[in-house]
C-alpha cells in the first residue's frame, strides 16, 4: 500500500524532498516507515531522534499502525515559523483562517487587529508581537523564511487559543502568523488577547507564545551574509511522541 509523506524543514534538505510516495507493508507502523527513510537516507538517521511525526495532521506515535493513502509528516523541532499555496486567497495575503486563528503571508497589522477585537467591557489589550531582528548570535541576518505544515499548524493554533480561554479568565484571543519571505523589523507572529483586567491578558499571552512555540508545526530558515540554516527548534514537549519512542 502507498502513503504520502510530507518533509519539512532541515528533514526537506536533507532528503532533497518536500514530498513523498512511499510503498508500505500492509501493518506497517510509523517506525517502519521511519527505518525505510534511514535505510534511503543515511544523513537523515540522526535527526530522527528528535523528530515528532503527525499521521494525518495528529500527532502520532511510533508504533501507530498505518493505513493506505494516509499523510504522513515528518517534524523536526519547531522554530516559531508549506510549500507556496494557488489558493485564490492567497492574493490577498490569507492562507487560513480559523475563529481565533489566521495563517497569512502579507504584512500583519497589528493596529488593525486590535480595534476589531477590542470590546467596550475590555479593561485590558495586550498585544505580543515577534518581530524579524537583524542579527542572531553574532551572524548577521538579511531575512527569514517561514515554512508551515498549513493545516496542521492552524489547527494548532485555534486548539491553543481555546484552550487559553478556558485556562485563563480572559474574553477573546487573536494568533495571527505569517508565512513566506520576512524582512527585518516585520511581524512574522501577532497574539493579542483582551480582557477585564490586565493580569490574565499577560499570563494567556505569555502562555500562548511559550506553547506555539514548542508544538506548532512551523519552521523558518534564516538567511545570513555568508549562508543560510534551519533556525534550531526547542524539543517537543513531553505530551507529544517521538519518532523514535
Amino acid at each position: 500500500m502507498h502513503v504520502r509523506v510530507l518533509l519539512f524543514g532541515m528533514l526537506k534538505d536533507l532528503t532533497g524532498k518536500s514530498c513523498d510516495i512511499v510503498d508500505v507493508r500492509e501493518g506497517s507502523s510509523v517506525r517502519d516507515l521511519l527505518a525505510q527513510y534511514a535505510a534511503r537516507y543515511p544523513t537523515l538517521s540522526p535527526a530522527l531522534s528528535s523528530i515528532a511525526v503527525a499521521v494525518n495532521q495528529q500527532y502520532a506515535a511510533a508504533d501507530t499502525v498505518l493505513n493506505a493513502s494516509d499523510e504522513v509528516a515528518l517534524l523536526p523541532p519547531v522554530s516559531g515559523g508549506a510549500p507556496d499555496s494557488t489558493a485564490t486567497n492567497t492574493e490577498i495575503g490569507e492562507l487560513e483562517t480559523r475563529p481565533h486563528a489566521r495563517i497569512v503571508r502579507s504584512p500583519i497589522d497589528a493596529h488593525q487587529t486590535l480595534s476589531i477585537l477590542k470590546r467596550p467591557e475590555d479593561g485590558a489589550a495586550v498585544l505580543f508581537e515577534g518581530v524579524v531582528r537583524n542579527q542572531t548570535r553574532g551572524r548577521r541576518t538579511l531575512f527569514l523564511d517561514y515554512e508551515a505544515y498549513e493545516e496542521m499548524a492552524l489547527q494548532q493554533l485555534e486548539a491553543l487559543a481555546s484552550e487559553a480561554l478556558q485556562k485563563f479568565p480572559i474574553r477573546d484571543i487573536q494568533i495571527i502568523h505569517r508565512l513566506g519571505r520576512l524582512e527585518i523589523g516585520e511581524t512574522s507572529v501577532l497574539i493579542a488577547v483582551a480582557s477585564a483586567h490586565r493580569g490574565p491578558a499577560f499570563d494567556a499571552c505569555r502562555w500562548i507564545i511559550d506553547t506555539l512555540k514548542r508544538t506548532v508545526p512551523i519552521w523558518k530558515k534564516e538567511h545570513f551574509e555568508d549562508g543560510a540554516v534551519w533556525a534550531d527548534g526547542e524539543p517537543f514537549p513531553s505530551e507529544i511522541p517521538r519518532a523514535n519512542s
